[in-house]
């Protein structure tokens, strides 16, 4: 049959089953006689649908590239049986009735076996980039431990299905970066590569020259569009010098808002650059010795208007919705102000002297707020011990923030063992139910006291019968942050201990799942931290 008159054919049954048989009799062809013509209908749809599908032609497609070499050697073989397993969890459905049982939560693993094995320079064996690029999809908090892990080849495999597309945003797309030392290659990416290849190609000439990498940005600069100027600005966050300053100080002149906003706030993280010393001068305006007390307290004036210099600068004009236009200026500028500004203006007093101050009118609060981010932009451990107080202090009776979110930011600016004493200290003061914010922000393995700190204060609240899900969130920390080692330690607390008189019903059986699922976490990352290391170490 010619192919026009079987696609005739084709036409007429769908006209005929989409208006129905008595509107639109079939062909006459396909009725044999006696047959209805509704079933008659069917049979000859059935017949025509298999001619088509047997009559396709293969659509010729392009053979892809071959997959880059990747010189990593895969991990050791018990460690690839552990990745396929937590793979295959990921999707198990949450058990049922509020309780989790005594079994380790295998997905919340994932993220701990792929930074470990990254530790290890290992790469993905390839049978799993297809269940490791699904689990990235799904989570974007794997996304970047999963394509380190997966590698050049990840991306190779990403380009050839579109539900892997992620993989490839904000990466070279799986393309090799040219040496940054290779002017002319990297001239001719920089101009006709993509987004994405650029973005990867400035950081990796930044770090390598970063004279060169400004140079580039600025040549190309006035024709980029705004949200590109911006990821653009955003790279500079790495290593920023103030041989930055001149370009960021241009910047500020910029069409779009964003774009100046970023660069006012990298120029602040400058404590020597002229901004850094505007900002100053505004800030020394608004805030000095109170000298009705003796220059023993701190004085407030708020800026009584906004002005274009201010603005340039980085000022935002309008405030937010329930917030005074003086208290939102005068916090901005106060945050942009280097701190050092503080100690001469105030009569030559240490941070934690100053903190401790009086502040006239009820500016205190916004005041350490606004330190408290100006310590966090300029990571100054000094302000920040300042504003973060004693941790044996209650938070809304201490010198410094009695503020949880910003004590976490602050605690960021520390080096990890004393941020793990401070949080420590305060857990032991103050028990775990302010505490959660605060150890997230730890190194982990969490050291020695602060992981004891958090299992001596779940002692506490089991043996005083608190409902155990009060604390499932420290419970859940603990599982992917305590040392393993404390599994030893943990293998008391496993037993069902007896309720107290006023204590919460049953809450007895819920510690101890709790404390036994623990004790098994620890123990199946102790062992997939043995089968990731190499033989011989």
């Amino acid at each position: 049959m010619p192919s026009t008159t079987r696609t005739t054919a084709w036409e007429e049954l769908v006209s005929s089953a989409l208006l129905g048989t008595e509107r639109r009799t079939p062909p006459d062809a396909v009725l044999p006689p006696g047959q209805e013509a509704p079933l008659a209908l069917l049979d000859a749809a059935a017949l025509h649908t298999v001619r088509r599908r047997a009559g396709l032609l293969p659509v010729a497609a392009a053979r892809p590239d071959r997959a880059p070499y990747d010189d990593r050697r895969t991990p050791p073989e018990p460690a690839r049986r552990r990745l396929a397993l937590l793979l295959a969890d990921r999707g198990a459905p949450a058990s049922s009735g509020g309780r989790r049982g005594t079994a380790p939560d295998l997905t919340e693993l994932l993220p701990q076996w792929l930074s470990a094995a990254n530790a290890h320079g290992y790469r993905a064996p390839a049978s799993a980039l297809p269940a490791l690029l699904d689990a990235a999809r799904a989570r974007t908090d794997l996304r970047p431990l999963a394509l380190r892990f997966a590698g050049p080849r990840g991306l190779w495999l990403a380009r050839l299905n579109t539900e892997w597309k992620f993989a490839l945003r904000g990466t070279s797309g799986g393309a090799s970066l040219p040496a940054p030392e290779d002017g002319d290659a990297v001239r001719r990416l920089w101009e006709e590569g993509l987004f994405a290849e650029r973005v990867a190609l400035l950081s990796a000439v930044r770090a390598h020259d970063p004279v060169a990498a400004r140079a580039l940005l600025a040549a190309t600069w006035s024709t980029e569009r705004a949200e590109d100027r911006l990821m653009f600005l955003d790279s500079l966050r790495t290593g920023l010098s103030d041989a930055d300053e001149p370009f960021l100080e241009q910047a500020l002149s910029d069409r779009s808002r964003n774009v100046r906003a970023t660069a006012a706030e990298l120029l602040s993280a400058l404590p020597g650059s002229a901004l850094a010393g505007r900002m100053a001068e505004r800030a020394s305006s608004c805030v000095g010795p109170d000298h009705a007390e003796g220059g023993e307290g701190i004085a407030v004036e708020a800026p009584h208007a906004c002005d274009a210099g201010m603005q340039r600068d980085g000022v935002v004009p309008t405030p937010p919705s329930g917030r005074g236009e003086r208290s939102w200026w005068l916090g901005q500028l106060l945050e942009a102000a280097p701190l050092a500004t503080w100690p001469a203006r105030l009569g030559w007093r240490t941070p934690e002297e100053i903190v401790n101050m009086p502040v006239a009118d009820g500016w205190r609060d916004e005041l350490h707020a606004a330190w408290c981010r100006a310590a966090v932009r300029q990571r100054d451990p000094v302000w920040s011990r300042a504003l973060l107080g004693s941790p044996s202090e209650p938070p809304s009776t201490g010198p410094g923030t009695a503020s949880l979110a910003e004590r976490a930011t602050l605690l960021a600016t520390l080096p990890d063992e004393e941020r793990a004493a401070w949080v420590a200290a305060f857990i032991s003061a103050h028990g775990l139910s302010d505490a959660f914010q605060l150890l997230g922000v730890c190194a982990v393995p969490w050291a020695e006291p602060l992981g004891r700190s958090v299992v001596d204060a779940l002692d506490i609240a089991r043996d005083a019968g608190s409902y155990p899900w009060s604390f499932s969130g420290v419970m859940g920390l603990a599982e992917r942050c305590l040392d393993p080692a404390e599994a030893e330690r943990l293998d008391l607390l496993t037993a069902t201990p007896d309720e107290p008189e006023h204590g919460s019903p049953g809450a007895g059986s819920y510690w101890s799942e709790a404390f036994q699922r623990l004790v098994s976490t620890l123990r199946l990352r102790a062992t997939m931290h043995t089968e990731l290391t190499p033989r011989g170490v």
